[in-house]
């Protein structure tokens, strides 16, 4: 049986697509060539449904979450908020999964920074 590799891209509506590649590239530090390829680091990848009436991905109308690995979410968050990010209050330990916070786009996405254990 043939299977997927790996996630191959991930897109988004916006009112202003240059402006938001500048923000996930200025704020999160995604290299993007003009394409908008960016190389990630080996990891793991978690791919997982929601009931349909979370409130784990912010706004009821926003259908999907991309999450992004970090080395240290502390840094991640204070560097966002130094930065005038969006930048939840409140973070999440897992045990045995690691910690996570949020942070939300301009385009009022919700995104989850995952440091794994």
């Amino acid at each position: 049986m043939e299977r997927v590799l790996g996630i191959g891209g991930y897109f988004l509506r916006a009112a202003d697509p240059a402006a938001l590649s500048a923000w996930y590239r200025d704020f999160l530090g995604l290299d993007m060539d003009r394409f908008g390829r960016w190389q990630q680091q080996a990891g793991p990848t978690v791919f997982a449904g929601f009931e349909a009436d979370t409130d784990y991905f912010g706004s009821r109308t926003q259908q999907t979450m991309l999450n992004f690995r970090v080395r240290d979410l502390d840094a991640m968050l204070a560097q966002l908020r130094a930065k005038g990010a969006d930048v939840a209050e409140e973070s999440q330990d897992m045990e045995g999964v690691g910690r996570f916070g949020w942070v939300t786009d301009p385009e009022g996405n919700r995104i989850e920074l995952w440091q794994p254990a």
